[in-house]
């Protein structure tokens, strides 16, 4: 399951999965919001005085607590709840700049509703905020950071994304952009494919767009989905 098939299309090679469902992150990976996201760290950057360039590194794919965890120990647990509230109210009504990946408003109206998910590091406001801001289609199931113990690189929201739509993981394909996101739905069991729009490199098959990704239902999507990227 774990390898592509390989192939050709008018002399390209490509890669080819057959799943049962996609789960996609959402940020980096669905939607453009990295105006959103570096603007709202580097407030809570300067609202704790931590250097940008010790934060910057971290800002892609894991919740805001967890990261305060690892870079800033010495924080009282209503020090790091206040942070949390002071981000989720900058980020959600920061959606200046927020849009839709190219591509990524055609696959979701491509795919099955029963065969896709969003699954993200994000809470339910934050992520409510940027889906209507790029103006996607909600899938019925959307995964947050508010749902599990802890957020990415640990895999539970990816399992719980593909339990939410009746999967096993091993039969799900996810799309990420970030390092912990690849992580978290590998260790899942999860089938991952990298778009490079937030990192240079991913310990995953890359595209370096979204729109390079085809998604293709098959018997509407009673056979699966066919998922093809180029080498």
């Amino acid at each position: 399951m774990d390898r592509p098939r390989p192939g050709t299309c008018q002399g390209v090679r490509m890669s080819s999965w057959t799943v049962d469902a996609i789960l996609f992150d959402l940020d980096g990976t669905l939607v453009d919001s990295s105006g959103s996201v570096h603007r709202s760290w580097r407030a809570l950057a300067d609202r704790i005085g931590m250097p940008w360039e010790k934060i910057e590194p971290r800002i892609h794919g894991t919740p805001v607590p967890q990261v305060l965890a690892d870079l800033a120990p010495e924080l009282t647990p209503e020090e790091v709840a206040d942070h949390h509230a002071f981000m989720s109210d900058v980020e959600a009504t920061d959606i200046d700049g927020v849009t839709a990946q190219p591509g990524a408003v055609a696959a979701l109206a491509t795919l099955p509703r029963d065969r896709v998910a969003i699954v993200t590091s994000g809470s339910v406001r934050l992520s409510s905020a940027r889906i209507a801001a790029a103006g996607l289609e909600r899938p019925d199931v959307v995964v947050t950071a508010d749902e599990v113990e802890l957020g990415k690189p640990d895999p539970a929201l990816f399992r719980l994304g593909a339990q939410r739509l009746g999967f096993a993981p091993e039969r799900c394909l996810a799309v990420e952009d970030a390092p912990a996101g690849v992580v978290s739905a590998r260790t899942a069991g999860c089938i991952v494919v990298g778009v490079l729009t937030t990192h240079r490199e991913l310990d995953a098959p890359t595209v370096t767009s979204f729109d390079q990704i085809t998604f293709r239902p098959i018997d509407g999507g009673a056979g699966g989905i066919e998922v093809t990227i180029p080498d």
